[in-house]
């Protein structure tokens, strides 16, 4: 980590996730009020929520980031198009889209990259800016290098390794996932270009979570414990 780093540019690393499914508007409000607080990038938001968070954020350097088809990605392209877009009309100013997972594993690339094309056109013609979440935990290597491809050919803003939600059954029956791992970030830095930027997320817990990561030239995180780590940093001497 650099000596000159700064609270407030690691600040702008986080984006504050307030994606639970039991996320009450109650704690919409409290966790906008923490990303004021500690001027993070973004707060990451669902977009029935975008008018509140939007009105609660207005005094603030705080961006407003949307989750579309999240956590599964699911939806038809029309779909996915249309709530993106929505969501950029109302307010929002980066997307955070879910791939449709099943596609990438059926090596249906030409359905891929059409859906990644046609919701960065939409949201970047509205002056956003487009986050694709690949789910890691579901996906082979060669999965995640072609989907980096394919993001760096339509220029997409960022990368994003994980929604937080992709557990994946064990041999015990239980449910889990990696998130964030070192391999797979430096697998996704390698194989975009070096204008894609990378989002790392799941397991981004401590401080010194996103000091690994940042080393790893991890330019933005989501994170729950966004308060922790940034109270940490200051504790640790960052300014």
């Amino acid at each position: 980590m650099p000596e000159t780093v700064t609270l407030i540019e690691l600040a702008k690393m986080i984006d504050h996730s307030l994606l639970h499914p039991r996320i009450t508007d109650e704690d919409v409000i409290k966790g906008c009020e923490l990303s004021k607080k500690y001027r993070v990038a973004t707060a990451c938001i669902k977009p029935y929520c975008i008018p509140l968070v939007k009105d609660l954020l207005s005094d603030s350097d705080v961006g407003i980031c949307a989750v579309i088809a999240f956590p599964h990605g699911n939806s038809t392209i029309s779909i996915k198009v249309r709530e993106a877009e929505a969501a950029v009309l109302d307010g929002a100013s980066e997307i955070d889209m879910v791939i449709n997972i099943g596609k990438v594993i059926s090596d249906d690339w030409k359905y891929i990259s059409e859906e990644i094309k046609l919701v960065n056109e939409t949201i970047t013609m509205n002056q956003a800016i487009l986050k694709v979440i690949f789910e890691n935990d579901y996906l082979d290597d060669e999965h995640i290098i072609r989907l980096c491809e394919v993001c760096s050919e339509h220029k997409v803003a960022y990368v994003k390794t994980s929604t937080g939600y992709g557990f994946v059954k064990q041999s015990n029956g239980m449910y889990s996932y990696k998130g964030a791992t070192d391999h797979h970030l430096k697998l996704m830095r390698r194989h975009c270009s070096a204008s894609v930027k990378i989002k790392a997320a799941g397991g981004v817990r401590t401080f010194d979570d996103l000091l690994r990561v940042k080393a790893l030239q991890v330019s933005r995180v989501g994170a729950t414990a966004s308060e922790a780590i940034l109270v940490e940093a200051r504790k640790r001497g960052i300014e």
